[in-house]
């Protein structure tokens, strides 16, 4: 590979948000698609035609874009930059008088369903691999279902608005959504460590690291939440309010993580309680206009930036025939344990969700994967058994963003066309 000069944060941040408005606009004024999809249509595009020119001798392109991927760590670009402010801009819209009142579904969803959802697909992966000379031992399949079993937040967030799905299923999607990430990074790095020191840690241990981690987050969120709420009701400043908002983001989910919780349910937490009582109670309109506004358009730029990065990464898997057929049933092993586990919710508490006939159709094919299992599966330890599930990663990203994503509108119209039938 070709050497190139090692960039500043500030020229690689500026390369990439250059890459995205560019993208952005490209795809506004010729193609149409949903920004987020959009965008990552066309970064692939790109990679693959980089990988091509790469295939012909003309490997400049390619190795300077994979240079500027290495300089920039997705994950931490992802899970310490991004991921709080992308998730309390989701919860800050969420009513949280609609998650009461299907809070067991959504915990159910959430919590169970991505156990479950996790030791399915690791059981169906560790049987399926070795019919491709691809087998894993046990512990790394567990790996790839914890971190692909969790229903993107991001992801879901940004298609489920332009979906139309009816309310009660947007509620449920999106409420295990905003939970289900914290879930499946805990117990995501729970595994890594037992991969890492080899010991396998005891009942009460897992228990308690859940109990703190996923707890004390929610608590956390819920102190910030009132300590933000106090703070906007004691002034009426637009811009101070916007900054206090800012600023508890960001040093909140620092915090969290110095402390071991989980940074995700804390902004989760913040975020519906400044989105419900500090909408109601602490804000005047024109705050309430800015700090909508702001946010707004902090969810929509993350959002397109993410997107890209994950369209430019695939330069970066290494891929081959069986592998790709792997992917391929990877992806339906994926939907397979997500219709198991939707299923049995459904039917379990048909009369308790009160959703229309055919929402599992809905919460099924609306459960899409994005940047967080992306990050995740980039924090493996390095070697084949990584390269290998960073492809099937990628497999059933990539088809859930670009198949499942733009079809979930469909899906959910058809869902509408039963109620008016019926």
């Amino acid at each position: 590979m070709a050497s190139t000069t090692s960039l500043t944060i500030l020229e690689i941040s500026a390369i990439f948000l250059s890459i995205t408005a560019l993208l952005t606009y490209v795809n506004h004024r010729f193609i149409g698609l949903p920004t987020t999809i959009g965008v990552m249509v066309i970064s692939i595009l790109l990679s693959i035609g980089a990988i091509f020119l790469g295939f012909l001798g003309f490997d400049q392109l390619i190795d300077y874009e994979v240079s500027l991927l290495e300089q920039l760590d997705f994950t931490e670009v992802l899970l310490d930059g991004m991921l709080s402010m992308l998730l309390f801009a989701a919860a800050l819209h969420v009513n949280i008088s609609d998650l009461k009142r299907y809070k067991l579904p959504i915990g159910i969803l959430a919590g169970i369903g991505t156990i479950v959802s996790s030791l399915l697909i690791a059981t169906a992966l560790y049987f399926m691999l070795p019919l491709f000379d691809f087998g894993l031992p046990f512990l790394w399949c567990l790996l790839f279902g914890a971190l692909i079993s969790p229903t993107d937040p991001i992801a879901v967030m940004g298609i489920l608005a332009s979906a139309g799905a009816p309310k009660s299923i947007e509620t449920v999607i999106a409420g295990e959504s905003l939970f289900n990430d914290g879930i499946g990074v805990v117990i995501f790095v729970l595994l890594l460590g037992i991969l890492s020191s080899g010991d396998i840690p005891t009942a009460n241990y897992v228990a308690h690291t859940l109990a703190v981690e996923a707890g004390g987050g929610v608590v956390f969120g819920l102190v910030l939440g009132a300590i933000l709420y106090y703070l906007l009701k004691s002034i009426d400043s637009y811009q101070e309010e916007v900054l206090l908002t800012l600023a508890g983001v960001i040093g909140g989910y620092a915090l969290a993580s110095h402390w071991h919780l989980s940074g995700p349910l804390a902004m989760v937490m913040m975020g519906l309680m400044v989105g419900n009582r500090g909408r109601e109670l602490a804000m005047s309109d024109k705050t309430r206009h800015y700090i909508d506004l702001f946010w707004e358009l902090i969810d929509e730029i993350l959002n397109a930036i993410l997107f890209v990065l994950i369209g430019l990464e695939v330069v970066i898997i290494a891929c081959s025939g069986n592998l790709f057929i792997a992917g391929g049933l990877t992806i339906i092993i994926a939907l397979l344990a997500r219709l198991i586990v939707v299923g049995m919710t459904t039917k379990t508490f048909s009369r308790q969700l009160n959703l229309p006939a055919g929402a599992w159709k809905v919460l099924t094919w609306g459960g899409l994967r994005g940047g967080i299992s992306v990050a995740l599966v980039l924090q493996l330890p390095m070697g084949t058994e990584r390269d290998i599930l960073l492809a099937l990663t990628y497999a059933v990203v990539i088809f859930s963003i670009l198949v499942q994503g733009l079809s979930v509108g469909k899906v959910a119209k058809s869902i509408r066309t039963d109620e008016k039938t019926v």
